[in-house]
């Protein structure tokens, strides 16, 4: 289990991370989700024992976290970290080597993963002369080449095409099936919605949503009616509890202020012809994280 109570991160006067807590248990899925500069970067550091923060504790199975617990832990960040001018079997020996790993013990897991993602032909080749969606592949390898406990995962599927990120997730189920702790952060609002369970939202060092993501969702009240039918798009505009009409293509688009709306809105699109859809649906993460962070920045 890996616990982060209080925890506080400064730089001379700059407060990159301010009293952060959460919990992450084995099979878990956790989402560290923020803009740019939220403090994303940091939080990944301190959760790995790379940096110490000036308040607070990290715990990694009731001990603090250090740099002695490297060796249990994978890290993919979102740039790339790769020696271009090593060859991918002298890249991945190094990195191994770092984690303490006996070379027979690398280039028996190198040649699975290599295997396992279709690349057997690029273990002598070197980094430079890969694609962007191999060297991403490598990249990934390199995270997960100690069978790592905790694995953090910044990014993971920058750059790649839909068959290869469904490898990558493929994999990561694994690992969560087989009771590794995995930290996650993506852009793609998507991914982290069919990920995670868990998430925190940082904004300026700060959560400004955190727990369970269906709480998160039914906390937020605000819902989605997705309709087809004959309505009135004006009529619909004045109801009450609507703050926004999106007509589609194929339906019309309904955001109400919460459940009690619902049948209001229902009762008109009752009256329409040609109804053939009345469907309501929680807001989606990407909704829920523009309105907090946006709200929270409009404040500053």
């Amino acid at each position: 289990m890996l616990e982060v109570n209080n925890v506080e991160l400064k730089y001379g006067d700059f407060t990159a991370v301010q009293n952060l807590s959460f919990t992450i248990k084995p099979g878990e899925i956790f989402g560290l989700l923020g803009t740019n500069g939220a403090g994303k970067t940091t939080t990944f550091r301190v959760i790995m024992g790379l940096l110490e923060p000036s308040k607070g504790e990290v715990l990694y199975f009731d001990k603090h976290v250090g740099y002695h617990n490297v060796d249990e832990i994978g890290y993919m960040i979102e740039e790339r970290s790769l020696l271009t001018k090593l060859t991918v079997k002298e890249l991945l020996l190094f990195f191994g080597q770092l984690k303490n790993m006996e070379k027979e013990l690398i280039i028996k897991r190198l040649d699975y993963w290599l295997e396992h993602f279709g690349i057997t032909e690029y273990k002598n080749k070197k980094i430079k002369e890969l694609s962007k969606g191999n060297q991403q592949k490598i990249q990934f390898i390199s995270a997960i080449i100690n069978d790592p406990k905790l694995l953090v995962l910044d990014e993971p599927f920058s750059g790649l095409d839909p068959i290869n990120m469904s490898q990558f997730i493929e994999v990561i189920r694994t690992f969560q099936e087989q009771g590794k702790m995995i930290v996650f952060s993506s852009h793609q609002l998507d991914h982290v919605e069919s990920f995670c369970e868990k998430i925190v939202v940082l904004e300026k060092g700060e959560a400004i949503i955190e727990g369970d993501i269906n709480q998160v969702k039914k906390d937020f009240e605000k819902l989605t009616i997705n309709i087809k039918a004959d309505v009135d798009i004006d009529v619909l505009e004045n109801l009450d509890g609507v703050y926004k009409v999106i007509k589609n293509t194929n339906k019309v688009i309904v955001k109400i202020e919460s459940d009690k709306y619902i049948d209001g809105v229902f009762d008109y699109v009752k009256t329409c012809e040609n109804v053939t859809l009345f469907d309501v649906e929680q807001a989606s993460l990407s909704e829920i994280f523009v309105a907090k962070v946006g709200g929270k920045r409009e404040k500053v």
